[in-house]
């Protein structure tokens, strides 16, 4: 499952999404965040979803690659999924005990798993066509009028874009962690949910002890570079809008008229 998380990765490719500007990827990405948090009828996704079909096909990267992402949050959908269906009040679909399902809880379920699975496809999406680089100079692009108010724009759009690309390697190192355990007799598979969940703490210490590690030699490596912020920075590769760029926003446009289309009409 650890390996199933595609957040923070980035597939190489040399597509139209992949030149994009990191700028435009990621305001892009925000109106899509935006947008399914709008949606309040089940025909307001169908523009969403045409059009992340549609970026997916064009940007090179497998389809099944992208959903395996939803795998890691599949725990995560169910629980939510249940609390929907049990805790909503409505007509009565079932019960079970002391439990109550009912049709309108069954219904916004399947709304909110919708909702959840489309928001990690949209945030996966943006991390598998941009290289972390180009999504730091990205964000710090974005946030430079807030320099103006002295806010450390580059220190901050450095943490997010480091936080982003140490996911996997975070990941990774949690499955070894788990394979050494398990050699040494740790059951992970077994057992009551409780009990796995304890399995699970001799796994937190060496994991944390990793990871600041790997922190503590970034930041020897990053001064070894005399690295010291925005401070005479300067860029090799400097962020141009093209006509791609254009094309993409108003296509966003288009998606944002179709979407207010079908909550409007309410078919």
């Amino acid at each position: 499952m650890l390996k199933d998380i595609t957040l923070g990765q980035y597939y190489k490719g040399d597509s139209a999404v992949h030149k994009l500007d990191p700028r435009t990827k990621i305001l892009i990405t925000i109106a899509l965040l935006v947008s399914l948090f709008m949606i309040k009828s089940w025909w307001g996704f169908l523009p969403v979803v045409l059009f992340l079909l549609a970026t997916i096909f064009l940007s090179g990267v497998p389809f099944l690659f992208v959903v395996k992402g939803l795998k890691a949050i599949a725990v995560l959908v169910m629980i939510t999924g249940l609390f929907n269906v049990f805790l909503t009040d409505g007509t009565v679909w079932f019960k079970f005990y002391f439990l109550t399902a009912t049709y309108e809880g069954l219904s916004l379920a399947g709304f909110m798993v919708v909702r959840i699975c489309l928001l990690i496809v949209v945030t996966s999406l943006l991390t598998l066509t941009t290289t972390p680089i180009m999504l730091t100079d990205g964000i710090e692009s974005l946030l430079k009028p807030l320099k103006k108010i002295k806010v450390p724009v580059h220190e901050f759009a450095m943490m997010m874009t480091i936080a982003l690309r140490f996911i996997p390697t975070i990941m990774e190192e949690t499955d070894k962690i788990m394979k050494a355990q398990s050699a040494r007799g740790a059951d992970f598979e077994t057992g009551s949910l409780l009990k796995r969940a304890k399995a699970l703490i001799p796994i937190l210490i060496p994991l944390f002890i990793s990871a600041f590690r790997r922190a503590d030699e970034l930041a020897v490596a990053m001064e070894c570079r005399c690295y010291h912020g925005d401070t005479n920075r300067t860029k090799m590769k400097q962020l141009h809008y093209t006509w791609l760029d254009c094309l993409a926003l108003l296509l966003v446009l288009v998606l944002f008229a179709f979407q207010f289309i079908a909550e409007g009409i309410k078919i």
